[in-house]
């Protein structure tokens, strides 16, 4: 996560509770295994099964501590095959959000190439935020030392061309700006519609943001980018910040238990350290990692419980709301509105929140 936030602010729920549920477009519905793990912190939760599918992703990150957990997720999976990670600017400057997912893969094992995208946004401004998670994006803790260099060829006709090899069976996970998927639309949309899916961690979904009130940091780091991608009429699932909120945040007894199990958990939890200490000093115990849990709703079944149908649009007009997200349900009728929408976005309104960390702790076990 981005920016300033506190865990407190978080009050989503009361808002999705209107909407009526629906299963996310991806999920399948099969039945979730059931059963504790026995590094369980309490009497809670099941962990999660991961889909049996193959599934063909393009991770898009700009490589924090939390995108880089996410990495370790899905190159995790044995069903997974990640075609490539294309890294933009974000969380980090480029450089560094390409070394961070070259060191995140390395220690995961994959051998997914990196490939560099965007250093500025489509305006040609780049607009790094303070980061909450140290210099480095992961916590200023010496741990990025990777071995491997990225590849050869520019990320965004990297998305491109591998599309058109796969086509409709590429899904692209946003995990950071829209930047690099709305240049790849404006160069190749005929190409760019046999995309399978894009699952983007963004918005504020139904509660409060984190860059301002209203709007949520990948968003607001490139709005014009983000409205692309909505516009496009590619089938895209958003999963906000109100979906990482309660039982979903992460406590330093969760923590401890992560860096205990191995060299990869110790990563994970070192890399969160700022940001651990940020919280701390703004009067949270407990941390949002939003990119996992994102990742998680992409790869594992039945972790999303609801989602539903909508039109999003997000603002691109300077002043209070730019970058605000807003969603029309589809089937409601709006009295202001024509109601003529294009509904290709799903927005997920539930999670299984209390089995995600231990599903995260069982994955990274591995």
């Amino acid at each position: 996560m981005r920016l300033k936030m506190l865990a407190k602010q978080m009050t989503a729920a009361a808002l999705a509770a209107v909407l009526c549920a629906s299963l996310c477009a991806c999920a399948n519905n099969p039945q979730t295994q059931s059963g504790t793990t026995a590094a369980q912190e309490t009497t809670a939760a099941q962990t999660e099964k991961p889909s049996d599918a193959h599934r063909k992703v393009i991770i898009d990150t700009d490589t924090g501590a939390d995108d880089a957990s996410a990495l370790i997720l899905a190159a995790k999976q044995k069903n997974v095959d990640i075609l490539g990670v294309t890294v933009l600017v974000g969380n980090v400057d480029l450089e560094q959000s390409t070394k961070n997912a070259l060191a995140a893969l390395e220690l995961a094992g994959s051998d997914a190439p990196v490939y560099k995208g965007s250093a500025d946004t489509l305006d040609g401004t780049a607009k790094i935020a303070f980061s909450v998670f140290g210099n480095d994006g992961m916590g200023d803790a010496g741990l990025i030392n990777p071995k491997k260099q990225a590849a050869e060829g520019d990320a965004v006709d990297f998305i491109i061309n591998t599309v058109k090899s796969n086509p409709d069976e590429v899904e692209l996970i946003a995990l950071g700006p829209a930047t690099n998927i709305a240049k790849a639309i404006q160069k190749a949309p005929e190409e760019m519609k046999k995309v399978k899916r894009i699952w983007s961690m963004g918005t504020a979904g139904l509660g409060p943001g984190n860059a301002s009130p209203v709007a949520e940091f990948n968003v607001y780091a490139d709005a014009a980018a983000y409205k692309i991608m909505l516009d496009s009429g590619l089938p895209v699932t958003v999963i906000g910040l109100d979906m990482c909120d309660g039982a979903a945040q992460w406590t330093d007894a969760q923590f401890e238990q992560l860096a205990a199990l191995n060299d990869t958990g110790s990563f994970v939890a070192k890399s969160f350290g700022k940001i651990r200490e940020f919280y701390k000093s703004n009067g949270s115990e407990t941390v949002m990692n939003c990119d996992a849990l994102a990742m998680m709703c992409a790869l594992y079944l039945d972790f999303v419980k609801s989602a539903v149908n909508t039109h999003a649009s997000c603002l691109t007009e300077e002043g209070e709301a730019r970058s605000q997200v807003i969603f029309y349900k589809e089937g409601f009728t709006y009295d202001a509105v024509k109601n003529d929408f294009a509904y290709n976005t799903v927005l997920v309104t539930d999670v299984n929140k209390d089995a995600y960390f231990n599903t995260y702790l069982e994955a990274v076990r591995q």
